[in-house]
């Protein structure tokens, strides 16, 4: 089976770290049978290619020096900041559509599928019309907000989106009701996505038994909607003695901010910014935390976590979490099972779940490995991979290839 994944993003080189659990999902399709191709926007001329094995296709929509709509950021994040970016968006549907449809009709494919059906979904459709290719389009969440939020008119063309695919999927439950509300009828099917650091065979000992600093963990994009503020703000709250210590690790526009509100609550070496690190280090950091923290909570933006990735990563190394009841992080995170959930927003609440992990390590040692058992249940790449690609069978059974 082919399929032609429709993206805004895609690893630019092999080095590149963005949509890791994309390149994983590709990966493990693989395994299964399922060969997958790319179609991702230029980003400043950037041509066709292939990166690791997998063929990507780059479609041109504007001049080499404006083509950084998508990679940099997300769209919506982009126009955000720099609304005239808005005018490339015509030519980039435009392009996009000709491409899909190209492809979908000569590429010798079985499915269609729409990553970020807002705006990837009219590709999709366009190359569903030309092609007679079943459709499948996945749904994240942040792409609900930006168009609720900034561009409700685009509803309509939601519901045309959703009732033009043959499958529709939701990285969350939380995803999934929000776009029931937006689309009254659909069922879309619930496959997350899956860690993007490999999981170690044994799950690493857990040492803290109080003799030392807790080390605590925070990994991803440091932007609003993380709780990494709230996170400083809880750590400061602690007694100097409870020895809590705080590494972060990951960049963004929100760094420089957070740093001087550590400097301001006098942390000192209490939180550590480590900015990107290699992978050989992120794991090695999730191999020796005590726990691992997602605060996350509903931004400026009205944004939040679809799903909370990095919290089945520290899962997989049986670390115990503690993270915000926000978003799609309440499919991961069972409290009082596999780790504790507290009120988005709420830092003294923070605070007293990091003291009473803190306080009871043989509890925090059972959270991290029951965490593990529901990661392998619930959010192992084999799992997901299987029903990706049962949906690619069943959709194909469904619809067959125009003129076969």
């Amino acid at each position: 089976m082919k399929v032609l994944y429709l993206v805004t993003a895609y690893a630019r080189d092999p080095a590149d770290v963005i949509t890791p659990w994309l390149v994983e999902t590709i990966r493990r399709l693989a395994a299964r049978g399922v060969a997958v191709e790319v179609l991702a926007p230029a980003y400043r001329g950037l041509a066709s290619q292939t990166i690791d094995g997998v063929r990507v296709h780059r479609f041109r929509y504007a001049p080499r020096g404006w083509e950084t709509l998508t990679h940099d950021q997300t769209a919506p994040d982009r126009i955000r900041e720099r609304p005239w970016f808005l005018g490339l968006v015509p030519g980039y549907v435009a392009a996009g559509s000709r491409a899909a449809a190209k492809l979908a009709r000569d590429g010798g494919f079985d499915v269609v599928h729409a990553f970020w059906p807002i705006p990837q979904g009219l590709l999709g459709l366009h190359a569903k019309r030309r092609s007679g290719l079943p459709l499948v389009s996945t749904f994240f969440g942040v792409e609900l907000t930006w168009m609720e939020r900034q561009f409700p008119f685009l509803a309509p063309l939601l519901r045309r989106i959703v009732r033009g695919s043959d499958a529709v999927t939701a990285i969350s439950t939380y995803t999934a009701d929000r776009l029931r509300k937006q689309v009254p009828g659909v069922d879309p099917a619930i496959i997350p996505f899956g860690a993007a650091v490999d999981a170690p065979a044994e799950p690493p000992p857990y040492t803290y038994d109080g003799a030392r600093a807790f080390e605590l963990l925070f990994v991803g994009r440091l932007v609003e909607r993380k709780g990494v503020h709230l996170l400083l703000d809880a750590l400061a709250s602690l007694p100097a003695e409870r020895r809590a210590l705080l590494h972060v690790v990951g960049d963004g526009p929100d760094r420089a901010k957070l740093e001087e509100q550590a400097r301001r609550l006098e942390l000192g070496g209490r939180a550590i910014f480590h900015g990107f690190v290699s992978k050989e280090e992120l794991q090695r950091r999730l191999e020796t935390c005590d726990a691992f923290v997602l605060p996350a909570v509903v931004d400026a933006k009205g944004d939040t976590e679809g799903l909370g990735v990095v919290l089945i990563e520290a899962m997989s190394y049986a670390r115990p979490v503690i993270a915000s009841a926000a978003g799609g992080i309440v499919d991961i995170v069972r409290d009082r099972r596999n780790g504790l959930l507290v009120p988005p927003g709420d830092a003294p609440a923070l605070a007293a779940a990091i003291a009473g992990m803190m306080d009871d390590p043989a509890r925090a040692r059972e959270f991290g490995l029951n965490g593990r058992e529901d990661v392998a249940a619930n959010f192992s790449w084999d799992v997901i991979a299987d029903r990706l690609a049962e949906i690619y069978r069943d959709v194909s059974r469904r619809r067959p290839r125009r003129g076969a």
